[in-house]
C-alpha cells in the first residue's frame, strides 16, 4: 500500500490538540469510531466524512468493555501498519490509537446504560455488559474529539439506534450519520468477524443475508404475519444448516418486536458459523394500513399500494455509500 498517512495520536491530550488545531482554521470535524481491522465498509465510512467534513479523525481501539466474559477480546483482528495505510488512503487526517489504560485509567468507575433498547436482540445474547461498554467509549471518544459528525454503519443497526437515544437524552452537540451496509458480492455483511471464517464455512455465512431477502420477499408477497414472514427467513437459513442466535422482525425506532407488519420494520439476524458471530439487518418500509386489507384475507394478490417499498443495496466490496453532501454540523 501506498499513499498519505494520517497523523497518530496516542492520547488523550494528543488527539485534543490536532482537533484543536483545525478548529482554529475554521474546519469541520468528523469522526468514525472503529476497532480496527479496516475493510471496505469502515472506508465507506472514512469517504462520506471526508466528503461532508473537513478534518476527519478516526479512532482504532479494540474496546474491552463491549466484550463478555469468553468472548473474542484477545482473538479480534489487529493489524495498525495496514489500518493506519487503509485510514489514510480514504482520506483520514488523524489516527487516535490509544491503549487501554488512557480511556480507562485506573479508578475508572463510571459507565453509561441506556435502559429499554440495550436488553433485546444482542443485548439478550451478549449480556447487559455488551451495550454499557458500547455507549460508554462512544461518549468517551465524543467527548475527547468533539465532532461535529460521528459517522457510523447500519449493519450495527442497534448500536446505532443506542448511540442515537444516548446523544439525544444527554444533549449531546453532534449529529449521528447511519451509512449503508457494504456488501461483498454475495450480500454477505462485510465485517472484521469474516476474517474467522474458513473456506468450507464462507458459503453457509450467506445464510444471514439470505433470510433477510426470505423475509423481504414474503413482506414485498403481501404477508403481514411476523411469524410467517420470520418462518420464511428461517427456512432459508436452514437450507444453510445455519441455526440463528436470533431472528426478529421489530419497530427500528424502539426495538420492540411488532405484532403485525404495517409500517416501517427492521428484519434483524444474528448467528454463528463456525468461530465467527455474525450480525445483519434490512430495513423495510411498509405502507401504514388503518384496517386488515380483506382482499389479502381472501387470499387475492395484493395492491400495489399494500407492496413493501425494499431500498435497493447494490451488493460490491467497492461500495462507497457516499450520498449527497451534506453540511458538517450537528
Amino acid at each position: 500500500m501506498s499513499g498519505r498517512l494520517p497523523a497518530v495520536a496516542r492520547t488523550v491530550v494528543d488527539v485534543r490538540g490536532g482537533v484543536a488545531r483545525a478548529r482554529a482554521g475554521g474546519r469541520s470535524i468528523g469522526l468514525v469510531p472503529t476497532m480496527g481491522a479496516l475493510h471496505e465498509g469502515h472506508l465507506s465510512l472514512i469517504r462520506r466524512a471526508r466528503a461532508q467534513c473537513d478534518y476527519v479523525v478516526v479512532s482504532i481501539f479494540v474496546n474491552p468493555t463491549q466484550f463478555s466474559p469468553g468472548e473474542d477480546l484477545e482473538a479480534y483482528p489487529r493489524d495498525e501498519e495496514r489500518d493506519l495505510a487503509l485510514a489514510g488512503e480514504a482520506g483520514a487526517h488523524l489516527a487516535f490509537l490509544p491503549p487501554a489504560p488512557e480511556i480507562y485509567p485506573p479508578g475508572h468507575a463510571t459507565t453509561v446504560t441506556v435502559a429499554g433498547l440495550t436488553e433485546r436482540l444482542c443485548g439478550a445474547t451478549r449480556g447487559p455488559e455488551h451495550f454499557s461498554g458500547v455507549a460508554t467509549v462512544v461518549i468517551k471518544l465524543l467527548n475527547i474529539v468533539a465532532p461535529d459528525v460521528a459517522y457510523f454503519g447500519q449493519k450495527d443497526f442497534q448500536q446505532t439506534v443506542v448511540i442515537r437515544r444516548m446523544v439525544a437524552d444527554l444533549n449531546l452537540p453532534v449529529r449521528i450519520e447511519v451509512c449503508p451496509t457494504v456488501r461483498e458480492p454475495d450480500g454477505l455483511a462485510l465485517s472484521s468477524r469474516n476474517a474467522y471464517l474458513t473456506d468450507g464455512e464462507r458459503p453457509r455465512a450467506r445464510a444471514l443475508h439470505e433470510a433477510l431477502r426470505a423475509a423481504e420477499g414474503a413482506i414485498a408477497d403481501g404477508e403481514r404475519s411476523p411469524v410467517r414472514v420470520l418462518a420464511a427467513g428461517r427456512a432459508a437459513m436452514a437450507e444453510r444448516g445455519v441455526e440463528p442466535e436470533y431472528l426478529e422482525l421489530v419497530d427500528p425506532d424502539t426495538l420492540a418486536p411488532l405484532d403485525q407488519v404495517g409500517g416501517p420494520a427492521l428484519v434483524a439476524v444474528a448467528a454463528r458459523v463456525g468461530r465467527a458471530r455474525l450480525i445483519d439487518n434490512a430495513l423495510i418500509e411498509v405502507p401504514y394500513q388503518s384496517a386488515p386489507n380483506p382482499d389479502l384475507a381472501a387470499g387475492a394478490s395484493p395492491a400495489q399500494s399494500d407492496l413493501v417499498s425494499i431500498p435497493s443495496i447494490p451488493p460490491g466490496p467497492g461500495r462507497t455509500n457516499a450520498g449527497a453532501k451534506q453540511p458538517c454540523s450537528a
